[in-house]
C-alpha cells in the first residue's frame, strides 16, 4: 500500500501521516506550508516525518491542477484529502482563499485520483460545520445539511456533493468524515484549545464567545486518526461508491468545562472577557456516530479530562513554558 496524505504538515495530517507510518506503510505526504498560521509549527511537525522510513514529502499546492496531476502515474493506492483553508472566521476576510483551496482543490485532487491505475479510496476531512444553524441534537448524517452559517461549512458541504457526483460518474470509492472540534498535541493555533493555553499562561483574559453558552463536541487527535484509518480500510459498497461519516466523540462539552479542564492541566486560573456571539460561529456541535460505530468500528476512548492534560502537557514542553 502506497498513501497520499494531503495537509501533511497541518495537524492533523500530520498525526495520521505517523499513523500511517507506524503500520509500515509508504507515504507521500504533501503541503503547500502556506502561512495562515505560524509556518515554524508547521516545519517542526514536517521535520519529525522526514526523518521516518517510507516518508517523502512533495511541497505543492494541491488545488495546482498541472503540479497534481503529473502525479498521476504514481502507484498510490489510497488518498487521504486533509489539506483545506481552515478556521470560520477568516472566511469572512478572505472568502477567495476557501473557493480556491477547498473547491477547486477538491476537483483537483478527486481529478487525479480517478486516473491513478490502483487506487482503492480517498479518504477526504469535511467538517461539523456543515449542519450549520441545525438545533436537533445529536447531528446525524441524515439530517438536513442546506443552511451553512459560514463559507468554510458551504465550501464543505461542497465538497461532500463533488465527491458523490465523482463517485456516480466514475465509480470513484470516497469517504467523507465531518470532524468535530478536533484538538491534542501538535494543535492548530487558531483554535480555542491553542488560543485559551496561550494566553491563560501569559497572564492574560480569554475571549469567551455567546457569553459562555456554547457546547463543543471535543474530539481527541488520536480518536481522529483511527476514525480515518478505519474509513481508508473501508471502501464504500455502496453505489454510488460514497459514504458520509461523523467523527466527533458523541459527547457535548460546555465550553467553560473545557476551560475548567485546561485551568486543572495548567494550574492557572483563567481570567475569561465575555463577548457575544460571533459571525458564522454556531452555539453547539454534538456527534451522533452510529452509523460511524457500525460500518467503522469507531470508538472514541479520550475524555477531555484525559485529552487536555495531554495537550497542556505537550504546550509546556514544545514552548519551553
Amino acid at each position: 500500500m502506497s498513501v497520499l496524505v494531503t495537509g501533511a504538515a497541518g495537524f492533523i495530517g500530520y498525526h495520521t501521516c505517523e499513523a500511517l507510518l507506524a503500520r509500515g506503510l509508504a507515504v507521500t505526504g504533501l503541503d503547500c506550508l502556506n502561512d495562515y498560521y505560524d509556518v515554524r509549527l508547521k516545519g517542526a511537525r514536517l521535520s519529525r516525518l522526514v526523518q521516518r522510513d517510507g516518508f517523502r514529502f512533495l511541497r505543492q499546492d494541491f488545488s495546482d491542477h498541472e503540479a497534481m496531476l503529473a502525479l498521476k502515474d504514481e502507484d498510490f493506492t489510497h488518498i487521504i484529502h486533509l489539506g483545506a483553508q481552515p478556521g470560520v472566521r477568516y472566511s469572512l476576510i478572505n472568502p477567495y482563499a476557501y473557493v480556491t483551496a477547498n473547491v477547486m482543490g477538491h476537483v483537483v485532487v478527486l481529478e487525479l485520483a480517478r486516473q491513478l491505475k490502483n487506487l482503492k479510496n480517498v479518504v477526504y476531512a469535511s467538517s461539523s460545520s456543515v449542519y450549520g444553524g441545525n438545533t436537533k441534537l445529536p447531528f446525524a448524517v441524515g439530517d438536513a445539511v442546506e443552511t451553512p452559517q459560514s463559507l468554510y461549512a458551504a465550501t464543505k458541504r461542497s465538497d461532500e456533493l463533488i465527491s458523490h457526483t465523482y463517485a456516480h460518474l466514475y465509480g470513484l470509492p470516497q469517504v467523507g468524515l465531518r470532524f468535530f472540534t478536533v484538538y491534542g498535541p501538535w494543535g492548530r493555533p487558531d483554535m480555542a484549545p491553542f488560543l485559551f493555553t496561550r494566553a491563560m499562561l501569559a497572564g492574560e483574559e480569554i475571549a469567551v464567545f455567546n457569553n459562555g453558552e456554547m457546547w463543543r463536541d471535543f474530539t481527541y487527535v488520536d480518536d481522529i486518526v483511527a476514525g480515518i484509518l478505519a474509513a481508508m480500510d473501508t471502501p464504500p459498497q455502496t453505489k454510488p461508491p460514497h459514504k458520509v461519516y461523523n467523527l466527533g466523540n458523541n459527547n457535548s462539552e460546555k465550553l467553560t468545562d473545557f476551560i475548567a479542564a485546561l485551568e486543572n492541566a495548567l494550574a492557572v486560573k483563567a481570567k475569561m472577557r465575555f463577548e457575544p456571539m460571533q459571525p458564522g460561529d454556531v452555539v453547539s456541535t454534538y456527534a451522533d456516530i452510529e452509523d460511524t460505530k457500525r460500518d467503522l468500528g469507531f470508538a472514541p476512548t479520550t475524555p477531555i479530562s484525559v485529552g487536555v492534560p495531554k495537550f497542556a502537557a505537550w504546550y509546556r514542553e514544545f514552548y519551553k513554558v
